[in-house]
């Protein structure tokens, strides 16, 4: 396994920790195959006059590529065995071919849930040269090491 994908466990993280930038050039392939792969055949996404005809510069990219991006930046940071539990998204402006998005991201809250899971809570932004794409909020399960279980009792008679 290469250091890319280690995976954190939920004691290793803490509310208020950064999360390394991730940078993703867009290209013309990667928004055509992703709407073709979603089977996402809105022509914004693949016909460069439909899109100008909106009054975008170009193709852009969909909801489920940004969908795409936002949980691999996740379980990146987290590793395989992290699990998106939730995904809270508004695209705010269009990212386009030739664009870099830069994903960003903090821990915001780290928590157990009532089945004793280790959770974090994560604010993420998504931007290019221009600003702010995309806001979002994830929720995101990460695996506990055994000392986080707690100990059983045993009762005595």
């Amino acid at each position: 396994m290469s250091d890319r994908y280690v995976q954190k466990l939920w004691s290793d993280v803490h509310e208020d920790q950064p999360i390394a930038p991730m940078s993703f050039a867009v290209d013309y392939a990667r928004i055509i195959l992703n709407a073709a792969s979603t089977w996402d055949f809105f022509p914004g996404h693949h016909n460069p006059d439909y899109a100008r005809g909106q009054g975008q510069p170009d193709i852009y990219a969909s909801t489920i590529f940004f969908h795409g991006l936002i949980d691999r930046y996740v379980t990146d940071w987290g590793g395989p065995l992290t699990l998106v539990r939730r995904r809270r998204m508004r695209m705010v402006a269009s990212v386009h071919p030739g664009d870099t998005l830069t994903a960003e991201g903090r821990v915001t809250r780290h928590y157990r849930d009532p089945d004793y899971h280790g959770m974090v809570e994560l604010d993420i932004a998504l931007s290019t040269s221009r600003g702010l794409c995309v806001p979002a909020a994830v929720r995101a399960w990460l695996p506990l090491r055994q000392d986080d279980f707690p100990t059983p009792t045993t009762k005595t008679p």
